[in-house]
C-alpha cells in the first residue's frame, strides 16, 4: 500500500486538480514535506487522509486504495464474468448499472474513476450517457470506455467527440480491457499470462 503521494496522485484521489493540492499544501492545510534538494512536494497517507476528512472529501478511495469502476451494460453473463475478473484482480472496487437511467443516478452518487459502457442500453444509447457525463464538470476526471458488438466506425467517431475516451469491440479478451483501463487510469498494466 502507498504510504507517500504526489501531489497529481493525492490530486486524482481527492478528485480536484492538482493546482488546489500544491495551494492547500503551500497553506498550510495539507502536511508534508519537501523532497530534498528540489521543489516536488510529497504527502504522507496519514496527513492526506486527515486532510480529506477535514474538507468532507470521502476517504474511501484512499482506503482501499482501489479504483472504481461502474460497470454499464444489461448482458447479464458478460457483467458476471468482468465484475468477478475486477475484483480477483484486487485494484479495482466495481458496481453496476443495467441501464441509462441507474447508470446516470449511480454515476453521481458512486463518483467512479472510470465507466465501462455498453452502448446499446435498453433505454438510453451511451453517446447520451457519455453527454450526460461530460456536461457534469465534477464528474471531468472520470474516464469512459465504450463497449459494443454492434457499432459502424462513423459512430466511434460520434462517441468519441460526445466524451468517450476509448472503445473496444465485442466480443474482446478480458486482459485487452484492462490493460486499456489501466492506461485510462495512468495505472501499471500487470500481465496475467504465466
Amino acid at each position: 500500500m502507498k504510504t507517500v503521494f504526489t501531489t497529481g496522485e493525492a490530486a486524482k484521489i481527492c478528485k480536484v486538480s492538482q493546482q488546489t493540492i500544491i495551494r492547500c499544501f503551500d497553506n498550510g492545510q495539507l502536511k508534508g514535506f519537501r523532497v530534498p534538494g528540489s521543489r516536488f512536494r510529497r504527502i504522507p497517507r496519514d496527513a492526506l487522509y486527515r486532510f480529506m476528512r477535514d474538507n468532507g472529501i470521502p476517504t474511501d478511495a484512499l482506503e482501499s486504495g482501489k479504483r472504481k469502476v461502474l460497470l454499464v451494460d444489461d448482458d447479464v453473463d458478460l457483467v458476471e464474468m468482468l465484475t468477478k475478473v475486477l475484483e480477483d484482480d484486487g485494484r479495482f472496487e466495481v458496481r453496476v448499472a443495467n441501464n441509462g437511467f441507474d447508470a446516470g443516478m449511480m454515476v453521481k452518487e458512486y463518483r467512479p474513476d472510470l465507466i465501462i459502457l455498453d452502448v446499446m442500453l435498453p433505454d438510453i444509447n451511451g453517446k447520451e450517457v457519455c453527454q450526460r457525463v461530460r456536461s457534469d464538470e465534477t464528474l471531468d476526471d472520470v474516464r469512459i470506455i465504450c463497449i459494443s458488438g454492434m457499432i459502424e466506425d462513423d459512430k466511434i467517431s460520434e462517441l468519441r467527440d460526445a466524451g468517450a475516451n476509448d472503445f473496444l469491440h465485442k466480443p474482446f479478451e478480458i486482459d485487452e480491457l484492462i490493460n486499456r483501463m489501466c492506461g485510462q487510469l495512468e495505472i501499471e498494466t500487470v500481465s496475467t499470462a504465466v
